[in-house]
């Protein structure tokens, strides 16, 4: 059990999401589907918090002048990120940005990135859940297959 929760809350934090958390439940023995399952779902999970977040806490917090600078300086780097692939292809644009399997490309800088681009929620959330998902089958298939190569690589030598 506190294998499956350690799996969940990386795939929900920033920076690591499901590209840390499939990964960490394949290295616990789960099956490539389980892991890819149960990371997926819960970086799914984020994007509503986050967009609550965003509505409500963040507003009280931009009171604070530490956390102003800090999501200001954040908010710019999303945006910067985001707009050229938002403003060349849309929502398809934004799937793209967030299936891409990077750091910093993820569900949250999807989310940020849309809320402040002023894009729909409804098809935010749809773009944004489209790009996890294809996030989650490419970081499935390349940690599956990069430990598969790993242990060949350790029985050999």
């Amino acid at each position: 059990m506190n294998n499956l929760l350690e799996i969940i809350g990386l795939s929900m934090l920033p920076i690591s999401e499901l590209r840390g958390g499939i990964p960490l439940a394949l290295a616990y023995d789960y099956s490539p589907i389980t892991a890819f399952l149960i990371c997926t779902l819960a970086n799914i999970a984020i994007i509503p918090i986050a967009y609550i977040f965003l509505e409500t806490l963040n507003k009280l917090f931009l009171k604070m002048h530490w956390y102003n600078r800090f999501f200001h300086r954040t908010l710019e780097k999303a945006q910067h990120k985001i707009h050229k692939k938002v403003e060349e292809y849309g929502y398809l644009g934004l799937m793209i940005f967030v299936a891409t399997p990077l750091p910093f490309t993820g569900a949250y800088t999807g989310v940020l990135g849309a809320w402040a681009l002023g894009m729909s929620k409804k098809k935010s959330f749809a773009a944004i859940t489209l790009g996890v998902i294809i996030a989650g089958i490419i970081v499935t298939i390349v940690a599956y297959y990069g430990l598969h190569v790993l242990d060949i690589f350790i029985k050999k030598f």
